[in-house]
């Protein structure tokens, strides 16, 4: 909710008009070398918005000789002060900041975002981000180390170099400036792949980055399918680093594809079937608000939703009853409409696939207690959706949903909990509800996540790092953990001649 003296609720733009589909590379726009163009959806209607080129092979290619090109010693970019790159970032978050609402309708309607959720959490996080990283760029630096005295060594952190990137669909915005802050930030050169369901955003951020000062080559960003230009990315030997975020499946195959070609340097943010353990001592009203928000944000479509939420026997029957009354009154439909609370699925995959899971909860005896069909006659809706006595070795337990399905299971004690949030092969984020500090501090060391929240959920922040432990993931993004991903800590030994007094 806005508090008192907040800004004026914005609305979105009502003539928006598409203007970038091409490929940017070199600063210049480019028809794809196969003269191939992809169609974009709106998931609210199924309506094509736009057709928008689409990059392959031989697309990558010429993005990551733009990249290399424009990495090499003696570039405008290398030869940039660091101070320079920071003011090229906060220009960028400026000009963000000028096109909000356009970014922000043109998320809703490509995404089926929110898009008071767009405005107010992707676009300020994305601005954030830029923010953040422009202010590290001439902070990162080596050391002195003491060694023999004949010798004089120190550290040096410099650019990994051609970074490529590859960002999901369900944060388009936010995942552009998650990638490109650090790598920019550190002095390394992109080529960047949107999602091919969600890539209007990312050109129009390739215009901003024109405008704000970049060189050429420094960004490319090239729309294609994860087969084609996604793979070109994974095997290139041009590319010195490769940073993903989506399925587990696919951070497998980009794995592989590091080890088949150059060993270049990843990191991956994958999925995640987080638990949230509500103990019977918890604020009730607060642990029901904040699972519910856990898990129907964004429609379901978050890595970090508590899909798995464990309650206590003793208050089970009524979390239960409390979550589905939240439940059965969001409001479905147009995401640019600000009353509503609950927007589309990505695409017919998606809902096909989500609707597929829910029917096999009924199948292994889940209670369904609200939802679980379409809703409304176009677009890819789907009711809000509450299970409760669900086990452990249910598909809707153990698979990533990613769509608006709460699990609602109940414990006995604080070990079973423990051992059954544990119980996965993801570890991205937990949940703690309870009262008692003693209790949330022994369990929250206890849970096998890279993020853990007690008394709250989905409490981000650019100055924390995020990511998973397991097959969630390696490596962190955000924060100053993320720098290290983003450049090589070279040791440079000087030796000294000594000369007698």
């Amino acid at each position: 909710m806005l508090s008192t003296g907040s800004p004026a609720i914005p609305t979105p733009v009502s003539d928006l008009q598409i203007q970038y589909t091409k490929i940017f590379i070199n600063n210049e726009w480019h028809e794809s070398c196969q003269e191939r163009k992809m169609a974009v959806r709106n998931p609210a209607t199924g309506d094509i918005i736009c057709d928008v080129e689409e990059g392959d092979k031989e697309d990558i290619d010429k993005a990551v000789a733009s990249a290399r090109e424009a990495f090499q010693l003696g570039s405008p970019w290398r030869r940039m002060d660091a101070s320079e790159r920071g003011r090229l970032l906060n220009k960028l978050a400026d000009l963000v900041e000028r096109d909000q609402l356009i970014l922000a309708t043109m998320e809703c309607i490509n995404s089926g975002k929110l898009f008071l959720m767009a405005y107010f959490v992707d676009l300020v996080a994305t601005i954030k981000t830029l923010r953040y990283y422009a202010g590290w760029a001439d902070k990162i630096q080596g050391k002195t180390i003491p060694v023999d005295g004949e010798y004089f060594t120190f550290t040096r952190h410099e650019p990994i170099g051609v970074c490529g990137q590859i960002i999901p669909w369900n944060f388009p915005l936010m995942m552009f400036a998650w990638k490109i802050g650090p790598a920019l930030s550190c002095g390394n050169t992109i080529v960047i792949k949107p999602a091919e369901q969600t890539p209007l955003t990312a050109l129009h951020m390739a215009k901003l980055i024109k405008e704000a000062g970049f060189p050429p080559g420094v960004v490319n960003v090239v729309p294609g399918y994860g087969t084609t230009a996604g793979h070109a990315i994974a095997h290139h030997m041009g590319i010195n680093k490769i940073a993903f975020t989506g399925s587990t499946q696919v951070g497998k195959l980009i794995q592989r594809a590091a080890g088949e070609s150059n060993l270049k340097r990843v990191t991956l943010e994958l999925g995640g079937k987080n638990p949230i353990i509500v103990f019977a001592d918890a604020d009730l009203e607060s642990a029901v608000q904040q699972a519910h928000h856990g898990l129907f944000f964004n429609q379901g479509q978050c890595c970090l939703a508590g899909s798995r939420v464990f309650v206590e026997e003793p208050v089970y029957e009524e979390f239960v009853c409390r979550s589905v009354e939240l439940a059965q009154r969001m409001v479905l439909g147009n995401p640019l409409d600000l009353h509503v609370e609950q927007g589309p699925q990505i695409d017919k995959k998606q809902f096909d696939k989500i609707l597929e899971l829910v029917e096999s909860g009924k199948r292994e005896g889940a209670t369904l207690e609200c939802g679980g069909g379409p809703w409304g006659q176009r677009g890819y809706f789907i009711q809000p959706t509450v299970f409760s006595n669900v086990t452990d070795d249910m598909r809707i337990a153990t698979e990533e949903i990613f769509g608006p399905v709460q699990l609602v299971m109940r414990f006995g004690s604080l070990e079973e909990a423990v051992c059954r949030a544990n119980a996965t092969q993801y570890g991205l984020a937990a949940g703690v509800f309870t009262r008692d500090i003693s209790k949330a501090l022994t369990v929250t060391s206890a849970l096998q996540a890279g993020t853990v929240w007690v008394n709250c959920y989905n409490a981000m922040s650019t100055q924390c790092p995020f990511g998973g432990f397991k097959m969630s993931g390696n490596g962190r993004e955000l924060g100053e953990d993320s720098l290290r991903e983003y450049t090589e800590v070279k040791a440079v030994t000087v030796k000294i001649s000594q000369k007698n007094s």
